[in-house]
């Protein structure tokens, strides 16, 4: 009787859930919800992918998360293959350190790229933790790329230059290997949620292995 008492309790938290839209949200996006008719990217709707991806994932969206968020799609018009959101929480020149929180739709790739000293501070250095989702984390090393990884042809035509993937479920920590070392990343099917904690950031410093990116 117990059994059946709380089989029906789950059925009725699940009609609730769909009648009152409180169904789990969706995390599949196609490329054109991201750009109006005039092939100009859409930040608000790319944001809005974010959010609900956070969701799904029971990531906290807090207060000013929308205004907070950076999305790019670095000028390629394939935002849901090749782009990035962001939020900054701490980034300090004098005390050399920084952390933010990085997201990834499904199958979206975060374009390889690497970092310089600039003269407000060293190569940056920096490591990944995953908190939701799956990313493969791809850095120097012995080539490993798995099948599920589909490099978009807007990078590099289809290329990378660095091939060997650390795949990384929540509480995994990758740290990059070297300072200036190229590295990119490429999320799982239900995109990936990754806190980065790094030394300070400079956007002047970052590099692009695709020299065709707009950045930032």
């Amino acid at each position: 009787m117990k059994q059946y008492k709380m089989s029906m309790l789950v059925i009725a938290i699940a009609l609730t859930m769909i009648f009152t839209g409180c169904q789990k949200p969706s995390v599949k996006f196609s490329n054109s919800q991201f750009y109006d008719a005039n092939g100009q990217f859409n930040e608000s709707a790319a944001k809005d992918a974010y959010i609900a991806m956070m969701k799904y994932h029971g990531y906290p969206v807090f207060d000013g998360m929308k205004e907070k968020l950076w999305v790019s799609d670095y000028g390629t018009g394939q935002f849901s293959k090749l782009g990035l959101g962001a939020v900054m929480f701490a980034n300090y020149q004098k005390e050399r350190y920084m952390v933010m929180d990085l997201f990834l739709l499904p199958s979206q790739m975060l374009p390889e790229h690497y970092h310089l000293a600039t003269d407000k501070g060293q190569a940056k250095m920096e490591g990944w933790l995953v908190r939701h989702g799956l990313s493969h984390i791809v850095g120097e090393g012995t080539p490993n790329l798995s099948q599920d990884i589909i490099v978009p042809k807007c990078h590099i035509n289809g290329t990378v230059t660095v091939e060997h993937e650390v795949v990384c479920m929540p509480g995994q920590f990758v740290p990059l290997n070297r300072p200036t070392a190229r590295h990119w990343q490429f999320a799982g099917p239900k995109g990936a949620i990754i806190t980065e904690v790094a030394t300070y950031h400079d956007d002047a410093g970052v590099r692009h292995s695709e020299t065709k990116l707009k950045f930032p």
